[in-house]
């Protein structure tokens, strides 16, 4: 394989970016900025560690991300399967990445910033869903803002339900728990009771 080894060679083989590539990113939260997170049920969270890389959906209802100043963000970590992933890595390395998707926009938007893992009592509990705070509040301190064009939305037809995969043509997370642990856990079982236990623990 012939490989890039340089910024040199790569800026060489895409050119330089157009005028609204760089214009569009700020270093704070704008009007038009502050509608996609308020719109949005849905962000990815990316953050890095000694361990390496993880990348982890986060979601609730429209605005769950709330906007604490322009330069402020407040995620609160819902329930989960207590792997704690990002949370280790904030704590050593608290560089993020946030990508926040709407339902039916190709546009998605971009936040880069550091991020602190939160625990004030009166903090957790303005973020009470049904009676059941967070654990923890991630403080995100923005340092860019930007949004993404939609190509890649619109190339993979995301939103087009006549391209969605039929759930039941994948492996169930309870086939692959019993494959990986030759039937130690997983199974039919934990797929029969997964809307069941997931009703219960949302929140």
């Amino acid at each position: 394989m012939t490989v890039v080894r340089s910024v040199d060679e790569l800026e060489a083989l895409y050119g330089a970016p157009g005028e609204t590539s760089l214009v569009k990113e700020v270093d704070r939260l704008i009007p038009h900025y502050r509608a996609f997170i308020e719109a949005s049920p849905f962000v990815i969270l990316a953050t890095a560690g000694p361990e390496g890389l993880d990348c982890s959906p986060r979601g609730d209802e429209p605005g769950f991300v709330r906007i604490g100043d322009d330069r402020t963000l407040m995620l609160p970590d819902r329930r989960g399967n207590n792997r704690v992933d990002s949370l280790k890595n904030i704590i050593r390395d608290p560089r993020v990445g946030l990508l926040f998707v709407v339902p039916g926009s190709g546009n998605t938007l971009r936040v880069n910033g550091q991020a602190q893992v939160v625990v004030d009592p009166d903090l957790l509990a303005s973020f009470a869903v049904k009676g059941k705070p967070p654990r923890t509040v991630l403080v995100v301190g923005i340092e860019a803002v930007y949004f993404q064009c939609a190509r890649a939305i619109l190339r993979s037809n995301l939103w087009n339900p006549e391209h969605h995969v039929d759930p039941a043509s994948l492996p169930t997370p309870g086939r692959i728990l019993a494959d990986l642990s030759n039937d130690r856990v997983g199974g039919a079982s934990y797929d029969d009771g997964w809307t069941e236990r997931a009703r219960k623990t949302l929140w």
